[in-house]
């Protein structure tokens, strides 16, 4: 049977994605944000997924304001990188697994999630970005990716509540297809950040650090915290965290947490990162 057996959250800042495939890692700002990710280079390669379920937001490039799925999951054998206005990401095609992706959609939608299932598109920033800073710059990625994209652009956004739902539908639902794979789920997005108005700008580290702290030991303290209390306090699309609820609900009440790191800024976002695996054999 496959197994879920980690965790892992990032951020998916644009200009991280842009500071690797220009080569400026290395740089003075941008070296102690790629240090924080050493770690867990080692761990994925030691840990080698099969699959990971990759919990992202499209930034209007699969989706538009004229059709936007509140939840929805690739079921491609294959998505290309997206072209968001400055040519693709020069970064391998994402290779899906559409066995278990149709195995996921039926049943989580059997357990009443509504998922949109999509059988073309392609990936933008949100689902690209996380794998670069995991897996580096291969010439192919290393597992299989199965995209899970959450509207926190327009809205209404779903609730903290139903997201970590989501993710205890998609544990069940992993833990009951008949293949042996070892499976990861990745919550990606946030952290505080504003990107326009008067708190254009906006890094809320106590809230963050916070959210961290309880993401992995207190998750029940997170999941009925309502829209607003993330807009007052993480700017308007620190919303986004609520995709970390996804990948926490997947996982086992207790976790162990290998790694866990904080950086700011990365272009004006609070960058956050853990890597968490299930205690569970």
């Amino acid at each position: 049977m496959a197994k879920l057996t980690a965790g892992v959250t990032t951020s998916h800042v644009p200009s991280i994605g842009a500071a690797i495939d220009l080569g400026k890692t290395q740089e003075d700002y941008w070296a102690p944000l790629f240090k924080g990710y050493d770690f867990s280079k080692q761990w994925i390669a030691e840990k080698k997924p099969d699959v990971v379920l990759l919990v992202y937001n499209d930034h209007a490039t699969a989706f538009s304001m004229d059709f936007v799925p509140t939840f929805a999951i690739g079921c491609a054998e294959r998505f290309e990188p997206a072209d968001e206005g400055w040519g693709p990401r020069p970064v391998p095609t994402v290779e899906g697994h559409p066995e278990l992706a149709f195995h996921l959609a039926q049943s989580v939608i059997q357990d009443d999630f509504d998922l949109t299932i999509v059988n073309k598109m392609d990936v933008d920033h949100g689902l690209t970005v996380p794998l670069s800073l995991m897996f580096g710059q291969p010439e192919a990625w290393p597992c299989k990716v199965i995209p899970i994209a959450v509207n926190v652009v327009l809205f209404p956004p779903p609730s903290g509540n139903r997201c970590y739902e989501l993710g205890q539908a998609l544990r069940r639902a992993v833990d009951s297809f008949d293949q042996d794979l070892n499976v990861q789920i990745w919550g990606t997005g946030g952290m505080s950040h504003q990107l326009q108005g008067p708190r254009a700008g906006l890094i809320n580290q106590e809230f963050d650090k916070d959210f961290m702290e309880k993401l992995v030991n207190k998750p029940e303290q997170l999941v009925h915290k309502p829209h607003v209390d993330y807009l007052r306090e993480a700017g308007s699309e620190g919303i986004e965290l609520v995709m970390w609820l996804i990948m926490r609900g997947a996982l086992d009440a207790k976790v162990v947490e290998k790694h866990r790191f904080y950086h700011v800024p990365a272009s004006n976002t609070a960058v956050g990162h853990l890597v968490l695996e299930n205690t569970t054999e």
